[in-house]
Protein backbone atom coordinates (compact mmCIF):
# COMPACT_ATOMS: atom_id res chain seq x y z
CA UNK A 1 0.00 0.00 0.00
CA UNK A 2 1.10 3.22 -0.78
CA UNK A 3 -0.74 6.78 -0.67
CA UNK A 4 0.94 9.96 -2.27
CA UNK A 5 -0.38 13.31 -0.73
CA UNK A 6 0.99 16.75 -2.04
CA UNK A 7 0.34 19.78 -0.08
CA UNK A 8 0.31 22.92 -2.16
CA UNK A 9 0.15 26.45 -0.47
CA UNK A 10 1.98 29.76 -0.24
CA UNK A 11 4.91 30.44 2.34
CA UNK A 12 3.58 32.02 5.53
CA UNK A 13 0.41 29.10 5.22
CA UNK A 14 1.57 26.86 6.70
CA UNK A 15 1.85 23.66 4.03
CA UNK A 16 5.08 22.83 6.16
CA UNK A 17 3.54 22.59 9.49
CA UNK A 18 0.91 20.86 7.85
CA UNK A 19 2.97 18.06 6.71
CA UNK A 20 4.65 17.38 10.08
CA UNK A 21 1.80 17.31 11.98
CA UNK A 22 0.16 14.95 9.97
CA UNK A 23 3.72 12.89 9.10
CA UNK A 24 3.89 12.57 12.76
CA UNK A 25 0.55 11.29 13.22
CA UNK A 26 0.58 8.71 10.59
CA UNK A 27 4.21 7.47 12.12
CA UNK A 28 2.49 7.19 15.38
CA UNK A 29 -0.29 5.12 13.80
CA UNK A 30 2.61 2.71 12.48
CA UNK A 31 2.68 4.00 8.85
CA UNK A 32 6.02 4.48 7.64
CA UNK A 33 6.21 8.10 5.70
CA UNK A 34 8.65 9.84 3.54
CA UNK A 35 8.00 13.78 3.98
CA UNK A 36 10.14 16.30 1.20
CA UNK A 37 9.35 19.79 0.42
CA UNK A 38 10.01 22.12 -2.11
CA UNK A 39 9.66 26.52 -1.74
CA UNK A 40 11.35 29.41 -3.42
CA UNK A 41 13.21 31.84 -1.76
CA UNK A 42 11.08 34.18 -0.51
CA UNK A 43 9.15 34.84 3.18
CA UNK A 44 5.88 35.13 2.05
CA UNK A 45 3.81 34.06 -1.07
CA UNK A 46 5.63 32.20 -3.59
CA UNK A 47 4.77 28.43 -4.61
CA UNK A 48 5.39 25.69 -1.46
CA UNK A 49 4.91 22.16 -1.98
CA UNK A 50 5.58 19.44 0.47
CA UNK A 51 4.82 15.67 -0.10
CA UNK A 52 3.98 12.89 1.68
CA UNK A 53 4.55 9.47 0.82
CA UNK A 54 2.51 6.99 3.02
CA UNK A 55 3.41 2.86 3.26
CA UNK A 56 2.98 -0.51 4.94
CA UNK A 57 6.54 -0.88 3.92
CA UNK A 58 9.45 1.27 4.26
CA UNK A 59 9.54 4.59 1.68
CA UNK A 60 12.51 6.99 1.72
CA UNK A 61 11.23 9.00 -1.65
CA UNK A 62 7.96 10.34 -3.29
CA UNK A 63 6.46 9.38 -6.47
CA UNK A 64 5.29 11.70 -8.96
CA UNK A 65 2.08 10.83 -8.82
CA UNK A 66 -0.69 12.36 -6.36
CA UNK A 67 -3.53 10.44 -4.68
CA UNK A 68 -4.95 13.31 -2.32
CA UNK A 69 -4.30 16.91 -3.12
CA UNK A 70 -4.80 19.51 -0.49
CA UNK A 71 -4.85 23.03 -1.99
CA UNK A 72 -4.38 25.87 0.51
CA UNK A 73 -4.67 28.33 -1.97
CA UNK A 74 -7.09 28.33 -5.29
CA UNK A 75 -4.50 29.45 -7.69
CA UNK A 76 -3.09 26.09 -7.29
CA UNK A 77 -5.95 24.24 -7.89
CA UNK A 78 -5.38 22.71 -11.69
CA UNK A 79 -1.60 22.02 -11.44
CA UNK A 80 -2.70 18.53 -10.41
CA UNK A 81 -5.45 15.97 -11.78
CA UNK A 82 -5.76 12.99 -9.21
CA UNK A 83 -8.20 11.05 -6.99
CA UNK A 84 -9.16 13.47 -4.01
CA UNK A 85 -8.80 17.11 -3.42
CA UNK A 86 -9.22 18.90 -0.67
CA UNK A 87 -9.48 22.64 -1.07
CA UNK A 88 -11.22 25.61 0.88
CA UNK A 89 -8.78 28.73 0.50
CA UNK A 90 -10.04 29.82 3.69
CA UNK A 91 -9.74 27.77 6.28
CA UNK A 92 -6.37 27.28 8.33
CA UNK A 93 -3.77 24.58 7.21
CA UNK A 94 -4.86 22.51 10.67
CA UNK A 95 -8.24 22.62 9.57
CA UNK A 96 -7.08 20.05 6.42
CA UNK A 97 -5.02 18.46 9.30
CA UNK A 98 -8.34 17.35 10.35
CA UNK A 99 -10.12 16.19 7.45
CA UNK A 100 -6.95 14.64 6.77
CA UNK A 101 -7.37 12.14 9.51
CA UNK A 102 -11.08 11.79 9.37
CA UNK A 103 -10.59 10.82 5.90
CA UNK A 104 -8.01 8.30 6.80
CA UNK A 105 -10.32 7.04 9.55
CA UNK A 106 -7.70 7.80 13.05
CA UNK A 107 -9.22 9.37 15.87
CA UNK A 108 -9.36 13.23 16.59
CA UNK A 109 -7.54 12.77 19.92
CA UNK A 110 -4.77 11.55 18.12
CA UNK A 111 -4.97 14.88 16.18
CA UNK A 112 -5.59 17.03 19.52
CA UNK A 113 -2.63 15.49 21.03
CA UNK A 114 0.06 16.60 18.29
CA UNK A 115 -1.33 19.82 18.17
CA UNK A 116 0.09 20.72 22.17
CA UNK A 117 3.50 20.59 20.66
CA UNK A 118 2.69 23.74 18.42
CA UNK A 119 1.61 27.35 19.57
CA UNK A 120 -2.07 28.94 19.27
CA UNK A 121 -3.27 25.48 20.12
CA UNK A 122 -6.67 26.94 21.22
CA UNK A 123 -7.02 27.90 17.98
CA UNK A 124 -5.68 24.82 15.97
CA UNK A 125 -8.04 22.40 18.17
CA UNK A 126 -11.12 24.54 17.12
CA UNK A 127 -10.03 24.56 13.08
CA UNK A 128 -8.45 21.25 13.43
CA UNK A 129 -12.30 19.96 15.05
CA UNK A 130 -14.37 21.92 12.25
CA UNK A 131 -12.23 20.13 9.76
CA UNK A 132 -12.67 16.45 11.41
CA UNK A 133 -16.94 17.26 11.46
CA UNK A 134 -16.69 18.12 7.84
CA UNK A 135 -15.24 15.73 6.34
CA UNK A 136 -17.02 13.13 4.68
CA UNK A 137 -14.38 10.83 2.77
CA UNK A 138 -12.98 8.03 4.26
CA UNK A 139 -9.97 6.03 3.09
CA UNK A 140 -9.76 4.05 6.68
CA UNK A 141 -5.94 3.16 7.50
CA UNK A 142 -5.63 -0.01 10.01
CA UNK A 143 -3.57 1.03 12.85
CA UNK A 144 -0.17 -0.70 12.57
CA UNK A 145 2.13 -2.35 15.34
CA UNK A 146 5.38 -0.85 13.70
CA UNK A 147 7.38 1.13 16.60
CA UNK A 148 8.82 4.07 14.06
CA UNK A 149 10.48 7.58 14.72
CA UNK A 150 10.53 10.52 12.50
CA UNK A 151 13.27 12.83 11.72
CA UNK A 152 14.93 14.98 9.33
CA UNK A 153 18.56 15.15 8.02
CA UNK A 154 19.45 18.36 9.70
CA UNK A 155 18.21 17.24 12.90
CA UNK A 156 19.83 13.84 12.30
CA UNK A 157 23.41 15.65 11.75
CA UNK A 158 23.09 17.65 14.94
CA UNK A 159 21.96 15.00 17.07
CA UNK A 160 25.32 12.75 15.61
CA UNK A 161 26.89 16.02 16.51
CA UNK A 162 25.92 16.14 20.28
CA UNK A 163 26.46 12.41 20.66
CA UNK A 164 29.99 12.87 19.40
CA UNK A 165 30.47 15.40 22.13
CA UNK A 166 30.73 18.43 19.86
CA UNK A 167 31.94 21.43 22.02
CA UNK A 168 31.41 24.63 19.98
CA UNK A 169 29.49 24.61 16.47
CA UNK A 170 30.39 27.64 14.45
CA UNK A 171 28.20 28.86 11.51
CA UNK A 172 27.06 31.92 9.32
CA UNK A 173 23.43 30.85 8.14
CA UNK A 174 22.94 29.04 4.31
CA UNK A 175 20.68 27.43 3.40
CA UNK A 176 20.28 24.42 3.33
CA UNK A 177 23.01 23.98 6.33
CA UNK A 178 20.88 26.44 8.82
CA UNK A 179 18.60 23.70 10.01
CA UNK A 180 21.75 21.76 11.89
CA UNK A 181 22.12 25.31 13.36
CA UNK A 182 19.14 26.62 14.52
CA UNK A 183 18.65 22.37 16.03
CA UNK A 184 22.04 22.99 17.81
CA UNK A 185 21.23 26.42 19.26
CA UNK A 186 17.95 25.30 20.73
CA UNK A 187 19.76 22.08 22.32
CA UNK A 188 22.41 24.58 23.74
CA UNK A 189 21.34 24.16 27.80
CA UNK A 190 20.74 20.79 27.83
CA UNK A 191 23.59 19.75 26.32
CA UNK A 192 26.93 21.85 27.29
CA UNK A 193 27.77 22.79 23.75
CA UNK A 194 28.33 26.17 22.49
CA UNK A 195 26.93 27.99 18.95
CA UNK A 196 28.10 30.46 17.47
CA UNK A 197 26.56 32.95 14.45
CA UNK A 198 29.19 34.82 13.52
CA UNK A 199 29.94 37.77 10.32
CA UNK A 200 30.87 35.20 7.50
CA UNK A 201 31.99 31.74 6.61
CA UNK A 202 35.83 32.71 6.76
CA UNK A 203 35.73 33.78 10.84
CA UNK A 204 33.16 30.36 10.52
CA UNK A 205 36.33 28.72 9.47
CA UNK A 206 39.72 30.16 11.53
CA UNK A 207 37.19 30.20 14.92
CA UNK A 208 36.78 26.50 14.37
CA UNK A 209 40.55 26.01 13.85
CA UNK A 210 41.39 28.24 16.94
CA UNK A 211 38.89 26.38 18.91
CA UNK A 212 40.29 22.99 18.10
CA UNK A 213 43.70 24.40 18.97
CA UNK A 214 42.56 25.11 22.56
CA UNK A 215 41.39 21.16 22.53
CA UNK A 216 37.54 21.76 22.07
CA UNK A 217 35.75 19.76 19.29
CA UNK A 218 35.25 22.01 16.66
CA UNK A 219 32.27 21.44 13.41
CA UNK A 220 31.00 24.15 11.21
CA UNK A 221 28.17 24.58 9.37
CA UNK A 222 27.88 25.24 5.36
CA UNK A 223 27.08 25.31 1.27
CA UNK A 224 28.64 25.72 -1.26
CA UNK A 225 29.24 29.25 -1.45
CA UNK A 226 30.49 29.27 1.76
CA UNK A 227 32.93 26.03 1.71
CA UNK A 228 34.64 27.80 -1.22
CA UNK A 229 35.54 30.97 1.27
CA UNK A 230 36.90 28.31 4.00
CA UNK A 231 39.30 26.86 1.63
CA UNK A 232 42.28 28.36 2.54
CA UNK A 233 41.48 27.30 5.63
CA UNK A 234 40.74 23.67 5.03
CA UNK A 235 44.63 23.69 3.88
CA UNK A 236 45.72 25.74 7.25
CA UNK A 237 44.45 22.74 9.07
CA UNK A 238 46.44 20.07 6.83
CA UNK A 239 49.56 21.79 7.31
CA UNK A 240 48.91 22.66 11.19
CA UNK A 241 47.15 18.88 11.91
CA UNK A 242 43.81 20.60 13.37
CA UNK A 243 40.89 18.38 13.87
CA UNK A 244 37.52 19.91 12.49
CA UNK A 245 34.34 18.56 10.68
CA UNK A 246 32.43 20.28 8.15
CA UNK A 247 29.02 19.96 7.82
CA UNK A 248 28.59 20.97 3.94
CA UNK A 249 24.93 20.92 3.06
CA UNK A 250 25.04 21.30 -0.78
CA UNK A 251 22.70 23.17 -2.84
CA UNK A 252 22.90 24.10 -7.30
CA UNK A 253 25.49 26.44 -7.87
CA UNK A 254 27.19 28.38 -9.80
CA UNK A 255 27.41 31.08 -7.22
CA UNK A 256 23.97 31.48 -5.71
CA UNK A 257 22.82 29.06 -7.90
CA UNK A 258 19.24 27.94 -6.81
CA UNK A 259 18.79 28.65 -3.22
CA UNK A 260 16.15 26.31 -2.42
CA UNK A 261 17.38 23.64 -4.47
CA UNK A 262 18.83 20.20 -4.20
CA UNK A 263 21.87 18.65 -6.27
CA UNK A 264 25.39 16.75 -5.87
CA UNK A 265 27.75 19.19 -7.39
CA UNK A 266 30.16 19.91 -4.89
CA UNK A 267 31.62 16.40 -4.91
CA UNK A 268 34.81 17.48 -6.41
CA UNK A 269 35.31 20.20 -4.63
CA UNK A 270 34.70 18.55 -0.90
CA UNK A 271 37.51 15.85 -2.56
CA UNK A 272 39.87 18.86 -4.05
CA UNK A 273 39.69 22.35 -2.03
CA UNK A 274 42.66 23.74 0.17
CA UNK A 275 46.00 24.04 -1.86
CA UNK A 276 48.77 21.58 -1.34
CA UNK A 277 48.68 18.16 -0.57
CA UNK A 278 46.95 16.74 2.61
CA UNK A 279 44.65 13.91 4.15
CA UNK A 280 40.89 14.53 5.02
CA UNK A 281 37.83 12.29 5.55
CA UNK A 282 34.98 12.81 2.66
CA UNK A 283 31.53 10.62 3.87
CA UNK A 284 28.58 11.11 2.77
CA UNK A 285 25.07 9.84 4.17
CA UNK A 286 22.04 8.95 2.61
CA UNK A 287 19.37 8.85 5.84
CA UNK A 288 19.07 9.92 8.73
CA UNK A 289 20.53 6.57 10.19
CA UNK A 290 23.27 7.35 8.39
CA UNK A 291 23.70 11.34 8.99
CA UNK A 292 23.77 10.11 12.77
CA UNK A 293 27.05 6.82 12.47
CA UNK A 294 28.70 9.21 9.91
CA UNK A 295 28.80 12.60 11.55
CA UNK A 296 30.11 10.08 15.03
CA UNK A 297 32.98 8.83 12.52
CA UNK A 298 33.55 12.20 11.09
CA UNK A 299 34.54 12.94 14.52
CA UNK A 300 36.36 9.80 15.10
CA UNK A 301 38.90 9.97 12.69
CA UNK A 302 39.18 14.06 12.79
CA UNK A 303 40.20 13.93 16.44
CA UNK A 304 42.63 10.58 15.67
CA UNK A 305 44.49 12.14 12.97
CA UNK A 306 43.80 15.39 13.33
CA UNK A 307 42.45 15.91 10.10
CA UNK A 308 39.45 17.88 8.38
CA UNK A 309 36.72 15.54 8.15
CA UNK A 310 33.75 16.49 5.49
CA UNK A 311 30.41 15.83 5.88
CA UNK A 312 28.40 16.16 2.25
CA UNK A 313 24.67 16.15 2.21
CA UNK A 314 22.15 18.44 -0.02
CA UNK A 315 19.21 20.34 0.66
CA UNK A 316 16.69 16.72 -0.08
CA UNK A 317 18.34 15.16 2.54
CA UNK A 318 18.77 17.96 5.42
CA UNK A 319 15.00 18.99 4.57
CA UNK A 320 13.03 15.52 4.39
CA UNK A 321 11.88 13.77 7.09
CA UNK A 322 12.09 10.16 7.11
CA UNK A 323 10.52 7.36 9.69
CA UNK A 324 12.57 4.17 10.56
CA UNK A 325 13.32 2.00 13.20
CA UNK A 326 16.56 1.16 13.70
CA UNK A 327 18.83 2.81 16.35
CA UNK A 328 22.47 4.39 14.98
CA UNK A 329 25.58 2.77 15.49
CA UNK A 330 28.28 5.48 17.42
CA UNK A 331 31.53 5.39 17.51
CA UNK A 332 33.08 7.27 20.14
CA UNK A 333 35.93 9.68 19.47
CA UNK A 334 38.52 11.43 22.16
CA UNK A 335 39.94 14.63 22.27
CA UNK A 336 43.62 14.77 21.54
CA UNK A 337 45.71 15.49 25.30
CA UNK A 338 48.86 16.28 23.82
CA UNK A 339 47.65 20.21 22.86
CA UNK A 340 51.03 21.84 21.31
CA UNK A 341 52.05 25.01 19.06
CA UNK A 342 50.77 25.22 15.44
CA UNK A 343 51.88 26.58 12.20
CA UNK A 344 50.86 27.07 9.14
CA UNK A 345 54.55 26.82 7.92
CA UNK A 346 56.45 23.70 7.46
CA UNK A 347 57.46 22.74 10.85
CA UNK A 348 59.63 20.74 13.26
CA UNK A 349 58.01 18.57 16.09
CA UNK A 350 58.14 21.42 18.35
CA UNK A 351 55.85 23.37 15.88
CA UNK A 352 59.16 25.38 15.11
CA UNK A 353 58.74 26.58 11.63
CA UNK A 354 61.60 25.28 8.96
CA UNK A 355 62.89 24.99 5.45
CA UNK A 356 65.41 22.16 5.65
CA UNK A 357 65.44 20.29 2.68
CA UNK A 358 65.51 16.82 4.57
CA UNK A 359 62.77 17.89 7.20
CA UNK A 360 60.42 18.46 4.56
CA UNK A 361 60.98 15.45 2.36
CA UNK A 362 60.10 13.67 5.83
CA UNK A 363 57.03 15.91 6.85
CA UNK A 364 55.16 15.20 3.10
CA UNK A 365 56.51 11.15 3.89
CA UNK A 366 54.57 11.31 6.87
CA UNK A 367 51.35 13.24 5.95
CA UNK A 368 51.34 10.50 3.23
CA UNK A 369 51.62 7.40 5.54
CA UNK A 370 49.13 9.42 7.69
CA UNK A 371 46.79 9.26 4.98
CA UNK A 372 47.91 5.48 4.02
CA UNK A 373 47.07 4.73 8.07
CA UNK A 374 43.26 6.60 7.77
CA UNK A 375 42.81 4.19 4.32
CA UNK A 376 43.50 1.11 6.67
CA UNK A 377 41.27 2.32 9.70
CA UNK A 378 38.47 2.39 7.46
CA UNK A 379 38.40 -0.84 6.46
CA UNK A 380 36.93 -1.19 10.60
CA UNK A 381 33.88 0.75 9.23
CA UNK A 382 31.44 -0.08 6.56
CA UNK A 383 32.26 1.99 3.45
CA UNK A 384 30.22 0.45 1.17
CA UNK A 385 26.75 -0.54 1.63
CA UNK A 386 25.28 -3.36 -0.86
CA UNK A 387 21.04 -3.33 -1.58
CA UNK A 388 19.11 -5.50 -4.07
CA UNK A 389 19.98 -8.67 -5.40
CA UNK A 390 23.03 -9.29 -4.17
CA UNK A 391 23.85 -11.96 -6.82
CA UNK A 392 22.88 -9.91 -9.46
CA UNK A 393 25.87 -8.96 -11.83
CA UNK A 394 24.08 -5.60 -12.91
CA UNK A 395 24.91 -2.48 -10.71
CA UNK A 396 23.33 0.59 -9.87
CA UNK A 397 25.91 3.05 -7.94
CA UNK A 398 24.17 5.84 -6.43
CA UNK A 399 25.73 8.07 -3.22
CA UNK A 400 24.39 10.53 -0.99
CA UNK A 401 20.43 11.29 -0.99
CA UNK A 402 19.73 9.92 -3.92
CA UNK A 403 19.83 6.54 -2.27
CA UNK A 404 15.88 6.63 -1.22
CA UNK A 405 14.84 6.80 -4.91
CA UNK A 406 17.20 4.24 -5.74
CA UNK A 407 16.17 1.95 -3.33
CA UNK A 408 12.64 2.18 -3.70
CA UNK A 409 12.42 2.26 -7.83
CA UNK A 410 14.52 -0.72 -7.50
CA UNK A 411 12.21 -3.33 -5.99
CA UNK A 412 11.92 -6.19 -8.71
CA UNK A 413 14.73 -5.25 -10.60
CA UNK A 414 18.06 -7.11 -11.36
CA UNK A 415 20.23 -4.84 -10.32
CA UNK A 416 22.99 -5.18 -7.17
CA UNK A 417 22.77 -1.84 -5.82
CA UNK A 418 25.94 -0.48 -4.12
CA UNK A 419 26.17 2.94 -2.09
CA UNK A 420 29.66 4.22 -1.27
CA UNK A 421 29.05 5.88 2.42
CA UNK A 422 33.05 7.27 2.29
CA UNK A 423 34.46 9.13 -0.94
CA UNK A 424 37.62 9.87 0.80
CA UNK A 425 39.39 7.47 1.21
CA UNK A 426 38.07 6.07 -1.53
CA UNK A 427 36.71 1.78 -0.70
CA UNK A 428 38.87 -0.41 -2.37
CA UNK A 429 35.98 -2.85 -1.82
CA UNK A 430 33.92 -0.79 -4.38
CA UNK A 431 36.96 -1.38 -7.25
CA UNK A 432 36.64 -4.98 -6.69
CA UNK A 433 32.73 -4.84 -7.23
CA UNK A 434 32.56 -2.74 -9.70
CA UNK A 435 34.76 -4.72 -12.25
CA UNK A 436 32.77 -7.83 -11.37
CA UNK A 437 29.76 -6.41 -13.32
CA UNK A 438 27.99 -6.80 -16.24
CA UNK A 439 26.44 -3.53 -16.42
CA UNK A 440 26.96 -0.27 -14.39
CA UNK A 441 24.16 1.99 -14.14
CA UNK A 442 25.10 5.41 -11.82
CA UNK A 443 22.41 7.64 -10.51
CA UNK A 444 23.36 11.31 -9.36
CA UNK A 445 21.94 14.89 -8.92
CA UNK A 446 24.37 16.74 -11.25
CA UNK A 447 25.04 17.20 -14.57
CA UNK A 448 28.65 15.85 -14.61
CA UNK A 449 28.44 12.39 -12.91
CA UNK A 450 30.72 13.25 -10.52
CA UNK A 451 30.96 10.08 -9.01
CA UNK A 452 31.77 8.69 -11.97
CA UNK A 453 34.62 10.51 -12.57
CA UNK A 454 35.64 9.74 -9.07
CA UNK A 455 35.49 6.04 -9.67
CA UNK A 456 37.93 6.57 -13.15
CA UNK A 457 40.11 7.97 -11.32
CA UNK A 458 40.39 5.68 -8.53
CA UNK A 459 40.15 2.17 -10.71
CA UNK A 460 40.44 3.27 -13.93
CA UNK A 461 36.66 1.63 -14.63
CA UNK A 462 34.56 3.91 -17.29
CA UNK A 463 30.74 3.93 -16.95
CA UNK A 464 29.21 4.32 -19.64
CA UNK A 465 27.40 7.47 -20.94
CA UNK A 466 23.83 5.87 -21.75
CA UNK A 467 24.06 4.36 -18.32
CA UNK A 468 24.52 7.46 -16.58
CA UNK A 469 21.31 8.88 -15.02
CA UNK A 470 21.70 12.36 -14.03
CA UNK A 471 19.26 14.48 -13.45
CA UNK A 472 20.02 18.67 -12.55
CA UNK A 473 17.32 20.83 -11.87
CA UNK A 474 17.01 21.45 -8.45
CA UNK A 475 14.75 18.53 -7.84
CA UNK A 476 15.28 15.24 -6.26
CA UNK A 477 14.11 12.00 -8.64
CA UNK A 478 11.11 10.49 -8.15
CA UNK A 479 11.40 6.66 -7.22
CA UNK A 480 8.76 6.10 -10.09
CA UNK A 481 10.40 7.84 -12.76
CA UNK A 482 13.89 6.39 -12.15
CA UNK A 483 12.39 2.67 -12.19
CA UNK A 484 11.52 3.54 -15.39
CA UNK A 485 14.84 4.74 -16.21
CA UNK A 486 16.12 2.35 -14.66
CA UNK A 487 14.41 -0.82 -16.63
CA UNK A 488 15.17 1.03 -20.04
CA UNK A 489 19.14 0.81 -19.17
CA UNK A 490 18.89 -2.80 -18.14
CA UNK A 491 17.00 -4.50 -21.28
Amino acid sequence: MKINILIAGHAGQGPNALSKVVGSMLVKWGYYVFISREYGSVIRGGQNFNTITISDEPVMSNESKTDIFVVLESEFKDIKKCGIVLIDEKKSNMYFAGRIIKLFGIDFSILEEELKNIKNLEENIISAKKGYDEEKIRIPLKKLKNNLSAMDGSTAIAKGAIKSGVDVYFAYPMTPSTGVLGELAQRQTENNHLVLELEGEIAVINAAIGSAITGAKSMVGTSGGGFDLMTESLSLAGQAEVPVVIYLAQRPGPATGIATGTGQADLNIALNAGHGEFSRLVVAPGDTTECQELTSQAFYFSQKYKIPAIIISDKHLAESIYSFSEKPIMTKSQKPTNIGRYNSYEHDESGAATEDVELIVKNVQERLKKHAAIGKDSLNFETVKVYGDKKSKNIVLFWGSTKGAVIDASKNINAKLLQPLYLEPFPKSLSNKIKKAKKVIIVENNSTSQLSELIAKKTGFIVSDKNKILKYDGRPFYSDELQAELRKRLK
